[in-house]
């Protein structure tokens, strides 16, 4: 079932409206997980770091053993030319993807230049400042890269947000945060994180756990360039209880607030509020 609406598919060197069948059930990517993506934006007519995002998906295929058959650059010449079918008031999520088609070694190995590609388009809202998340802990933690491919944006992972985020909901908060391997905060179920405290920001550091994704990247930028550096350390559970904010960081929605982890709770303060606004403006100032 898709998440939005209004979908509209790219396969096969043309767009087609709609949601697309683009997968066999004997292709290596349906039965044994070699499916890779990548998440940009539209809204208010521009799409921040679109050709950040569809570089990286290639990376993301690499990773995997998938060759990737498409250049950023021409990437982002496909999805724009999708985007005209929406209006510039329209909050669209592009998604391009790769797949593995046939198997080498054993069926297991992905055999090289044997690739799918799609791009998906779906009209979903922007979530509004007004809205927050809340968190709490979870047994489950990220993995490493001698456990799983974590330097890619790989479906194959998503099955452990999942387990997650349902732990999560079910005992009644919005996400998780996420531990590493060695019990210190690595992110949330399903977006970076960071903490504001005494009016200095900090955020974890990038210790191969977790992607270090685009748009926390451009929020340290941004802080960087209004004059505040963002400090990437080691954060335990306990330096997140005693934060004065928390805020999510992520493709789909840009920044989320925290209002509450496990009892702790948190006002949606100035600096959350400064970090979308530097977004906004920079998103602008591209275009």
């Amino acid at each position: 079932m898709a998440t939005g609406t209004n979908i509209r598919t790219y396969f096969n060197g043309a767009w087609h409206k709609g949601d697309l069948p683009v997968m066999n059930a004997a292709d290596h990517g349906s039965w044994l997980g070699t499916t890779v993506f990548d998440g940009a934006r539209y809204f208010e007519g521009i799409a921040p770091d679109l050709l950040a995002h569809c570089t990286r998906v290639n990376r993301s295929a690499e990773a995997l053993m998938i060759t990737p058959t498409v250049s950023p650059e021409d990437m982002v010449d496909i999805v724009w030319a999708g985007l005209k079918a929406y209006s510039s008031a329209a909050a669209v999520y592009i998604r391009p993807m790769y797949w593995a088609l046939d198997g080498g070694d054993l069926g297991i190995v992905p055999k090289p230049n044997s690739t799918g590609f799609a791009i998906c388009l779906e009209e979903i809202a922007m979530a509004p400042p007004s809205v927050s998340t809340t968190l709490t802990t979870t047994r489950f933690r990220r993995p490493v890269l001698e456990d799983a491919v974590v330097n890619a944006k790989a479906g194959c992972l998503y099955p452990n947000n999942a387990r997650m985020l349902a732990e999560a909901r079910a005992k009644g908060f919005g996400n998780a945060l996420v531990a590493d391997a060695l019990g210190n905060v690595a992110e949330s179920a399903t977006a970076n994180v960071f903490m504001v405290k005494d009016g200095e920001v900090f955020t974890p550091v990038p210790n191969g756990t977790f992607l270090s994704g685009i748009t926390r990247a451009r929020h340290i930028d941004n802080l960087a360039a209004d004059g505040l550096r963002v400090h990437e350390t080691v954060l335990t559970f306990d330096d997140f209880h005693q934060a004065d904010e928390v805020f999510l960081s992520g493709n789909m929605m840009k920044v989320t607030p925290v209002t509450e982890f496990d009892g702790t709770h948190y006002q949606v303060g100035a600096m959350t509020r400064r970090v979308r606004d530097l977004y906004w403006d920079w998103a602008h100032s591209t275009t």
